[in-house]
């Protein structure tokens, strides 16, 4: 265990790796308690365990989670990080406001501002 705890802290990519694993966890944990679920269930009703119909049931309530939890939270985040990434205009104008606060300071502070600024501006290709 102090094993894994430590290669997981050297890797670069440890939140993925933990991420990974509590997704593994949780996936065998509602696959097999819905398991031990259905079994009670068929018991209670007299009925044979057939793995095909526990397969159908769990995958169900599986893809309803996901639907329901998973993929809005994927939306909320991977979409609005696609969308401040293709510089919407709703982010454009965060941008555009600190930029103009940075160039008044500047400006305060500098006696050769606009020369700093428009190289700046000339350096990074600003139109």
């Amino acid at each position: 265990m102090h094993l894994a705890c430590g290669m997981l802290q050297k890797s670069k990519y440890g939140f993925v790796w933990i991420t990974l694993l509590f997704f593994v966890i949780s996936i065998v944990g509602h696959w097999l308690f819905a398991w031990f679920a259905y079994v009670d269930e068929q018991a209670n009703h007299s009925a044979p365990v057939e793995f095909s119909s526990y397969f159908i049931e769990v995958a169900r309530d599986t893809l309803e989670n996901w639907q329901s939890e998973f993929l809005q939270l994927i939306w909320q985040v991977a979409g609005l990080a696609y969308l401040l990434y293709v510089a919407s205009p709703q982010s454009k104008e965060g941008d555009e406001r600190i930029e103009a606060k940075v160039d008044a300071v500047l400006r305060s502070v500098d006696k050769k501002a606009n020369e700093t600024i428009h190289a700046l501006n000339k350096q990074y290709l600003k139109q």
